[in-house]
């Protein structure tokens, strides 16, 4: 803490009463002095005299607050007056003592001004960790117009509709575009169309009032009106039901829905981000998706490129992930040598970067050495599938195709089995056995 006051008795007062309960004191006795000091130190908090000699103090907290803008300071004065306080707090003071000081008053306001601070810098860091999770890395040209789009995107509060591959990284440009939006201070809130049972869609996304059906305890808020003000991420909209679709369609026109059970109509202001991994306009066509729900979502569509197209990016993601998950798990920095690089860029990734993530996750965790070469790849970086001309019969090729081609169409559902079955056109109990069969760990 600093104490800035021309009288040593003040200073030397204050000095012993914060020292006492385990602070670190500088002393200035003008406002100069403590200009200089914090030119060489950063305090906590400044406690700061109002009538100093030469510079007084409110010229004083002018010039701290140009250098020094979240240090919390404190006025002390022997005879303030209201406007006096009022102009110091408008000048960006955070509290006001008068002159005698009360101890219990000074280790309150002092207390209180310290946890303020902390609660600050936990909330900067806080938003930078989010800032390093939703990153969109890469410079490859795409990716550079792409970046540019959602810039753009971000400061409209226009529907945006996401297109791209599971894994491709939908959910990171929605949430970017929703940091970087008016509405960034809001809530984003997220619903995966694609997880959650139909029966239950309604209800998560509108709400539902107590007793509206078996299971109803008590009354529940939707995704929609959690969103209030700020986002709804509507992700994998291209797995919901028609039914939904026409209520989801109704909020987009009217901002208003009721609850499942209920009659009373609920006012919104929430701003959608749909995302999906299919073609909508050939859903459209096969009438299974709304067109006019979808000419609503499509005013301002992105494409997110799989990581097939821009393998350029791969070397930057690598190094990314090394540092951010090395972090995370609380390991030493891994380096990869180019021979294992290479390798990395020479695969398909059908699973894009999620898949890639995982990968680089499994060797931070399993590599013992700080270097990563191409032998601890013992994940399964097959260029494009199996030789399945090794096998003697048709029977052990047709099975090892089998197992590649149906882990490969999980992968590209995100480990869906329903929706992987349907896209394979099998009964789900039949996928599932034969994933047994097959010995397919699912994640």
């Amino acid at each position: 803490m600093l104490i800035v006051d021309d009288e040593e008795g003040i200073r030397e007062s204050l000095s012993g009463i914060l020292e006492d309960e385990g602070y670190d004191i500088l002393t200035a006795d003008s406002g100069e002095e403590a200009v200089r000091i914090l030119r060489e130190a950063s305090p906590d908090l400044i406690f700061l005299d109002i009538w100093l000699t030469g510079m007084d103090g409110i010229k004083t907290l002018q010039e701290i607050k140009a250098m020094k803008s979240a240090v919390p300071v404190i006025m002390i004065s022997g005879h303030g007056s209201i406007e006096l306080a009022v102009k110091a707090t408008q000048t960006g003071a955070y509290d006001f003592l008068e002159k005698p000081l009360s101890l219990e008053r000074v280790l309150l306001v002092a207390k209180r001004a310290i946890e303020k601070r902390t609660l600050e810098r936990e909330n900067i860091a806080l938003k930078e960790n989010l800032t390093r999770k939703w990153k969109l890395v890469g410079e490859s040209q795409k990716i550079r117009d792409l970046r540019e789009q959602m810039e753009m995107a971000a400061r409209s509060n226009s529907r945006v509709l996401i297109f791209g591959e599971s894994g491709t990284g939908k959910e990171v440009a929605a949430r970017l575009m929703h940091e970087k939006s008016p509405r960034a201070g809001e809530p984003f809130i997220e619903v995966n169309c694609a997880a959650i049972p139909q029966e239950l869609i309604e209800s998560e996304l509108f709400g539902h009032e107590k007793g509206s059906f078996t299971g109803a305890f008590e009354k529940k808020n939707g995704k929609f009106e959690l969103a209030d003000g700020g986002t709804l991420f509507l992700d994998e909209i291209g797995d919901m039901s028609l039914q939904t679709q026409a209520k989801v369609l109704r909020v987009i026109e009217t901002q208003e829905f009721q609850r499942v059970g209920g009659n009373k109509n609920i006012n919104v202001d929430v701003r959608i981000i749909a995302a999906t991994n299919k073609d909508l306009k050939e859903e459209v066509k096969k009438s299974s998706f709304r067109g006019d729900l979808f000419f609503r979502l499509n005013v301002i569509p992105l494409f997110i490129p799989p990581l097939r197209e821009r393998k350029d990016d791969i070397p930057l993601l690598v190094e990314y992930f090394l540092n951010s998950l090395s972090a995370e798990y609380g390991k030493p920095p891994r380096k990869i040598l180019p021979e294992a690089l290479k390798y990395l860029q020479s695969y398909g990734w059908p699973g894009n970067v999620r898949e890639l993530k995982n990968v680089i996750e499994r060797l931070v965790i399993m590599t013992p050495s700080n270097i990563i070469d191409a032998k601890n790849l013992f994940i399964h970086v097959e260029h494009e599938g199996s030789d399945y001309f090794q096998y003697k019969t048709l029977k052990d090729a047709r099975d090892a195709f089998e197992k590649d081609y149906i882990t490969k169409k999980l992968e590209e559902n995100n480990w869906n089995i329903s929706r992987t079955s349907e896209i394979l056109d099998v009964e789900r109990s039949n996928l599932h056995r034969k994933i047994k069969t097959y010995e397919i760990k699912v994640p």
